[in-house]
């Protein structure tokens, strides 16, 4: 039993360590969070290698064989030195366990100089995450946004809301994630060091539309994000643009936004299942119904679809011109 418990865990802890349980490390968090997950793992295998094998050998071993139907076992005492080990040391080794983990929570939490870090609100609502970047980080006025950008080497920390139901806001490249309780506000902060776009998700079942509460983060260098947070205090349809320029901005619109996920277009090339053919439902409507349906979706719904599907935040998240833009190239594209 020993000799196969030492072979059997050995084996264990090296398959063990060699699969890749996490995503890209892309934060300073997700390389602590994997190390403490690999000593979790090497104190884990062999307590559940010697369990198993200790349950196989008295298999085994003490087996009822023919004749024996009708027989009692033998009279026997606990072992009170025995019972009283196997009960300290898992203790001390939760203990110990539980101790690393505190220390590995802390050290992620822990708050950087207040001048180095960003505060970025993150707001859930069925079934879409808009972004908050207050003044102090945009230098004007508050930015609200579907897209969330970050500076890499750069410590954020993230204040969760959500407007109706728990979610979850999840990075998994960052190996982060809370939920976004009703009336509470969540904190947690991460240090991207990696360049690149990572997905968004919920990871709290919030209803018929969680599977595409998706979103994106791009982490990009310091000057990049910057002149971001420039371009988005510049309007994306300047004022007076003609009809061709409002279409190309409303289809950009479309892109950005993240549209053809949801939803078939033939001229975006998006082949979107979760929401109506657009191809379809929006030909020969007029602008005012495109644009209640962006703006107030459950107004009325296509057949064969449910309610709170789609987001009805676009009406506070798209300004004005981004709105005429998107639905001018709606009107447009489904002639």
């Amino acid at each position: 039993m020993v000799v196969a418990g030492v072979i059997a865990s050995a084996i264990g802890i090296v398959l063990a360590l060699a699969i890749e349980w996490f995503p890209t490390v892309a934060a300073t968090q997700t390389k602590k969070i994997s190390t403490l997950y690999d000593v979790l793992l090497i104190a884990s295998v062999p307590i559940f290698v010697l369990v198993v094998t200790v349950v196989v050998a008295a298999v085994i071993r003490f087996r009822m064989r023919p004749g024996q139907e009708d027989q009692d076992g033998p009279p026997i005492h606990g072992n009170t030195r025995l019972e009283v080990i196997w009960t300290v040391l898992p203790a001390l080794l939760i203990l110990g366990l539980c101790t690393y983990s505190y220390i590995v929570l802390e050290d992620i939490e822990k708050a950087p100089a207040a001048a180095q870090e960003l505060r970025i609100g993150v707001h859930g609502e069925q079934f879409a995450w808009t972004f908050t970047y207050p003044e102090e980080v945009t230098g004007g006025e508050e930015l609200t946004t579907t897209e969330l950008v970050l500076p890499v080497d750069r410590s954020v920390r993230f204040s969760i809301t959500t407007a109706d139901v728990i979610h979850d806001f999840w990075v998994p490249d960052f190996a982060m994630k809370l939920d976004a309780v009703p009336g509470l506000t969540t904190h947690y902060r991460v240090t991207p060091t990696r360049l690149g776009t990572y997905p968004v998700v919920c990871a709290e079942l919030c209803g018929l539309g969680h599977s595409v509460m998706r979103s994106r983060v791009r982490v990009v260098e310091q000057a990049e994000f910057e002149r971001w947070l420039a371009e988005q205090s510049t309007p994306a349809v300047e004022e007076g643009a003609g009809p061709d320029e409002q279409v190309a901005a409303g289809k950009q619109i479309f892109a950005s936004e993240g549209c053809g996920g949801c939803h078939t277009l033939a001229d975006a090339g998006s082949g979107g299942q979760i929401g109506p053919n657009l191809d379809d439902v929006l030909k020969g409507v007029d602008e005012a119904k495109i644009r209640e349906d962006i703006v107030d979706p459950d107004a009325q719904i296509a057949a064969g679809y449910g309610a709170g599907i789609m987001p009805s935040t676009y009406g506070q998240t798209l300004s004005d011109s981004e709105l005429d833009a998107l639905v001018a190239y709606l009107k447009e594209a489904t002639k």
